[in-house]
């Protein structure tokens, strides 16, 4: 992508893949950042947790959009795409359990921020056990998700902004 595109300058956007890799399915979050990051795309950058913290509002209102990607135990197959919005309360100020629309908030309120908000839920199935490994199944999804990401990111979100 050049740095003008129709007159634009370059969109900034985030990935944030979060979840519990020690967890099975849990870790489709984490194991998507590490394979888009791979792909080494212009103006993305890609951030891997296990939580969504406060800390990363701050990143989040420096982007024009940002992609919180986490698996999810009963959501369309192979993911499920949505905008969200900011949510309306004030989020408490804990370091844990966050939801996307909290972090998105934060990055509004305290920053002045008005980064877009979308969630991916990438579908999983085995989550009730500990191990390192995706099910054959949410790697199929996880590969889906993969390709959907790159050609939404190079595309500037221009479907969604």
């Amino acid at each position: 992508m050049t740095a003008k595109r129709r007159g634009e300058a370059r969109r900034r956007f985030l990935l944030v893949g979060y979840g519990n890799p020690g967890r099975l399915d849990d870790g489709l979050g984490p194991a998507l950042a590490v394979q888009v990051e791979k792909l080494g795309i212009p103006g993305l950058t890609v951030d891997s947790d296990y939580q969504l913290t406060v800390e990363q509002a701050a990143d989040v209102a420096g982007c024009d959009a940002v992609i919180f990607a986490d698996a999810d135990v009963s959501g369309p197959e192979p993911f499920g795409f949505r905008e969200i919005q900011p949510t309306q309360a004030t989020p408490g100020f804990s370091s844990h359990a966050l939801e996307p629309e909290d972090v998105l908030a934060l990055a509004h309120t305290m920053f002045k921020a008005r980064t877009r908000g979308f969630a991916l839920g990438i579908r999983g199935y085995r989550f009730n056990d500990f191990g390192e490994a995706l099910s054959d199944e949410a790697r199929k999804n996880l590969a889906a998700a993969v390709t959907f990401v790159e050609k939404t990111i190079r595309d500037g979100l221009s479907e969604w902004m």
